[in-house]
């Protein structure tokens, strides 16, 4: 299965970066080609959410919903493909303390089987992936780092 991983130092408290990153809600605020991410539930540790987003590359929309499980203590986010137009997506945030900024660490898998798909179209696909992951944290980043100049 591909996989990509992005990782990212936050200058801001790991409390704040986390706590940020569990408004999955906003991440279309900084992800182009996600346009909405609808919460189903909230349920203690456990989020369903709806996304939905375009691929301009393919001329497709792409939809699919997804659990999440935050662990508090860990500050790490497990999540998975509940169903949707990916065959497989799945993968971990985690976030650590770093001197007095966050090392976040996003690793997705991925599966997106499109008919007729060859080489070259895989590659894309990893790179279009590779670039949300990029951006979900350059996003989440610019956010905290905004918050802690503002202050608490």
């Amino acid at each position: 299965m591909p996989q990509v991983r992005s990782e990212l130092l936050v200058n801001a408290p790991v409390e704040r970066v986390y706590s940020l990153a569990k408004e999955i809600e906003r991440l279309p605020e900084f992800i182009p080609n996600v346009d909405k991410v609808t919460i189903r539930s909230r349920d203690g540790s456990t989020t369903v959410s709806e996304w939905a987003g375009k691929v301009p590359e393919f001329n497709r929309r792409i939809a699919w919903v997804e659990e999440d499980e935050w662990d508090d203590t860990a500050r790490r986010c497990t999540f998975r493909l509940l169903s949707g137009d990916w065959d497989r997506y799945d993968g971990v945030w985690s976030f650590a303390p770093e001197g007095d900024g966050t090392r976040i660490v996003l690793t997705i898998t991925y599966e997106y089987n499109v008919p007729l798909i060859g080489p070259l179209i895989r590659k894309l696909l990893h790179k279009l992936v590779a670039r949300s992951a990029d951006e979900t944290l350059a996003g989440l980043r610019a956010m905290a780092e905004e918050g802690a100049r503002d202050g608490p």
